[in-house]
């Protein structure tokens, strides 16, 4: 595949047929973004699970990948893993309607490019593209977590460290395997 330079958001011009990977169990959303990309010159390739995208890119991998965390069966971070250690080149959007710092600095560990929260357009997709250092200038938070957005977040990070096992996680947790799954079900805490 060819070498794509992404320098400014102005040459989309050149990204002409350059090839993205689009993987989200989310069937409605992969159709309007696929549409909302070609549109902007990709050449898009759907898949609904980790697996179906670790299929279609055995063969060829794209320059491009737009990945959702939370699917059926495997988690997005295996297909991140997986991109990467086929192609380090390949520049990795990891999106989740299920953010939290923990999955966030595991996505990047394993080779993302950037990491947003659902709802994300096309434009912001291909600015997370774009960026390949971190912004000093970045506004710290000016309140902190609440104690229920705490409680989400080490959860999270207690998942990674059991690699999404629940039942060990629970364990880990002194916590019920119900009480964990329900927790985890729900859409994570507001800040």
């Amino acid at each position: 595949m060819a070498d794509i330079d992404i320098n400014s958001l102005s040459d989309i011009n050149s990204l002409n047929q350059a090839d993205m990977l689009l993987v989200d169990d989310d069937v409605l959303f992969t159709e309007v973004l696929a549409r909302a990309m070609q549109k902007r010159g990709f050449h898009v390739v759907v898949a609904h699970s980790v697996q179906e995208a670790i299929t279609l890119t055995e063969h060829e991998t794209p320059e491009y990948a737009v990945i959702d965390l939370k699917m059926p069966g495997e988690s997005g971070l295996a297909l991140v893993r997986h991109l990467h250690q086929i192609d380090n080149q390949t520049r990795i959007v990891v999106l989740t309607g299920y953010a939290s710092i923990a999955t966030a600095v595991e996505a990047v560990k394993l080779g993302a490019t950037h990491y947003l929260a659902k709802p994300a357009d096309a434009a912001q997709i291909l600015a997370a593209f774009q960026r390949t250092e971190g912004d000093a200038e970045i506004p710290l938070a000016s309140q902190t977590l609440s104690v229920n957005r705490m409680e989400w977040e080490h959860i999270q990070r207690v998942l990674q460290e059991n690699e999404g096992n629940i039942s060990a996680t629970a364990r880990s947790l002194n916590m019920h395997r119900r009480t964990l799954q329900r927790k985890l079900s729900k859409y994570p805490v507001k800040q």
